[in-house]
């Protein structure tokens, strides 16, 4: 996508910037929120509640994107409203007005179709991905997710070993694979470790097998 267009929206309408803190809440359940953040810096989680409480996690965000649900015929698609949480120490969004930016995206073709763009992508990647957690079981969901923190986070070592530069507690990893105690979670990561696919240095995940570890999800 050409975030361009977004950078010069931007730019052009000198839009204000806050600063939030470490799992503070940016929105919460938001679609009456009155006003749409798009991320300029750090590491915001988005999440949902089920009708029973339970929290399932959707995906982090890093660099430049829309946080919150715009609730018009842009993001129907989206379903429920969901959370957004900062994960990083700070996080840093710049704010505008909801209305303003919904009717701004109609009188310009070229925003409109970047954020058309936007949720249809986002969409197709939250569909892929349910669909390998789905399809591959438990130790297959979490692989997707380690392999998920991988490309968000990961950096490649001396060794060829991929480190995960970003802490993650087995409550917060189940919470996106549909597994709800922390032991089990445990309990598949120590499979992986046994099977030489990660090890884990200081709550830190690291990739020792990355080929194996795909081999777990079918894409």
């Amino acid at each position: 996508m050409d975030h361009h267009i977004l950078e010069n929206y931007i730019t052009s309408n000198n839009l204000p910037i806050i600063k939030k803190g470490y799992h503070k809440y940016l929105t919460f359940e938001s679609l009456e929120e009155e006003y749409t953040y798009i991320l300029k810096e750090g590491v915001v989680k988005q999440s949902v509640l089920s009708k029973n409480g339970i929290e399932f996690n959707l995906r982090y965000v890093t660099g430049l994107e829309i946080t919150s649900v715009l609730n018009d015929g842009f993001s129907k698609s989206m379903g429920e409203p969901y959370n957004v949480r900062i994960e990083s120490p700070e996080a840093y969004f710049y704010k505008v007005d909801r209305k303003v930016f919904l009717e701004d995206i109609q009188n310009d073709i070229e925003l409109q179709g970047y954020v058309k763009d936007f949720y249809h992508n986002r969409l197709q990647k939250s569909m892929k991905k349910m669909q390998c957690m789905l399809t591959n079981g438990r130790i297959g969901a979490i692989s997707t997710q380690i392999y998920e923190l991988a490309t968000l986070f990961g950096k490649t070592l001396e060794n060829g070993d991929i480190f995960i530069d970003f802490i993650i507690t087995n409550e917060e990893l189940g919470k996106f694979c549909g597994i709800s105690t922390a032991s089990s979670v445990s309990r598949i990561l120590k499979q992986l470790k046994d099977d030489n696919i990660i090890r884990i240095e200081k709550q830190h995940i690291i990739i020792t097998n990355l080929d194996q570890l795909k081999d777990n999800i079918v894409f």
